[in-house]
């Protein structure tokens, strides 16, 4: 079995698609012989305990009177990871992001003479504008003997930054089919916000403006006009809460948003269940953009349709007008009209539902992820 070192800033118990990313597929690779160097943070301890990896946590928190700020934590990383480096037997570095892991990563494998395989997500692409950082970010890309594209949109927005396209490698994230999947209970989770034989729109993300969570409650009056009992809950916290809230009093809709916060890991797939319909209706703001977006796989994999937006990379997640639609996010009235369209038509959710879900089997389990993976460093990373 192929031996990694790691690194990654983003790793469970922290939340988010790219931590459950790293969390999953190395699981499922070389066990202890994979070491992962990641940040300390509340809660670690639990999960590395039972995690099959052997997992290092360091301080990777930026320091205000630093300069840079991330000067601490690139020298924590680059210590660590080289002594791993220099006293285990590694077949590759893999790098979560270009920074800072893939630029730490570049450095200790030019020291160790390994491999470097760097992740790519799409939206660090493109808003780290043309300064330093981008031009830091570009350098560890072009460098590298591999990088994952997470999507199409990721793939050109790297030959764009003139990385080799022989070097791009395209894999999808993936999903636990174990835990999300259909058949769930949840007919206590739709009573607990008033649901019961109504319709069901669910959100799960960070509460950011990109995501489009606020037309979907902008969208809410005309479909109650338009005769739809329906509820909308919102999983996940952020900067937007204080704003949705309003937008939803504004809105007169107040009574039909649930803001929940996070669930648990046992409840989040009931939710996905319970639902009629999924949305995050994604748009473009200042560069800010949905680089795939694990959440619309999640609901594929628990038979569900999927409203996404038209830009980013949610085209390889939502394949349109058959496990979803994709609609200008940035247009409140093209979302109200997708989830009317849904809203009203069960069996074409069902149909949908259905093709989301056997694609899931087909292309995003976790263990089919973590076969390219590996079948990707044989065979290209010399």
């Amino acid at each position: 079995m192929p031996r990694y070192l790691v690194l990654t800033e983003l790793f469970l118990p922290t939340k988010g698609g790219t931590a459950v990313w790293f969390a999953e597929v190395y699981r499922r690779l070389s066990g202890k012989e994979t070491h992962i160097v990641t940040a300390d943070v509340p809660g670690a301890a639990e999960v590395d305990v039972s995690h099959p990896n052997s997992v290092h946590r360091i301080n990777m928190r930026r320091v205000a009177w630093l300069r840079p700020e991330s000067l601490g934590m690139y020298f924590n990383l680059f210590a660590k990871s080289l002594w791993l480096a220099l006293t285990h037997r590694f077949d590759a570095i893999h790098a979560g992001r270009a920074l800072p892991e893939g630029l730490t990563a570049w450095a200790v494998a030019r020291l160790t003479f390994h491999p470097v395989v760097i992740y790519a997500h799409g939206e660090e692409l493109t808003t780290w504008g043309r300064g330093g950082k981008y031009k830091a970010m570009r350098f560890a890309l072009r460098h590298a003997d591999r990088v994952i594209a997470n999507s199409e949109f990721t793939r050109d927005e790297l030959l764009k930054m003139d990385v080799a396209a022989a070097c791009i490698t395209l894999i999808y994230p993936g999903v636990d089919v174990a835990r999300f999947r259909p058949g769930l209970a949840f007919a206590d989770l739709r009573e607990s916000v008033g649901a019961g034989s109504g319709k069901l729109i669910l959100s799960v993300g960070r509460l950011s403006r990109r995501k489009g969570f606020d037309q979907v409650i902008q969208s809410l009056p005309a479909l109650v006009e338009a005769g739809l009992d329906v509820q909308y809950v919102l999983i996940g916290v952020g900067e937007d809460q204080t704003y949705l809230l309003d937008l939803a009093r504004e809105h007169g809709v107040a009574a039909r948003v649930h803001l929940i916060g996070h669930v648990s890991a046992d409840d989040l797939p009931r939710w996905y269940n319970a639902c009629d319909v999924f949305a995050m209706p994604n748009r473009e703001i200042n560069g800010d953009t949905e680089g795939f977006g694990m959440v619309f796989i999640e609901a594929a994999a628990c038979g569900k349709p999927a409203i996404a937006g038209q830009v980013g990379g949610t085209g390889a997640a939502v394949l349109d007008e058959v496990t979803g639609l994709r609609v200008d996010g940035s247009l409140t009235a093209g979302v109200t009209a997708a989830l009317s369209h849904l809203l009203q038509n069960a069996t074409l959710c069902e149909h949908m539902g259905q093709h989301g879900y056997q694609r899931v089997l087909r292309e995003f389990a976790w263990e089919i992820v973590a076969a390219k993976t590996v079948a990707m460093d044989r065979r290209d990373v010399k």
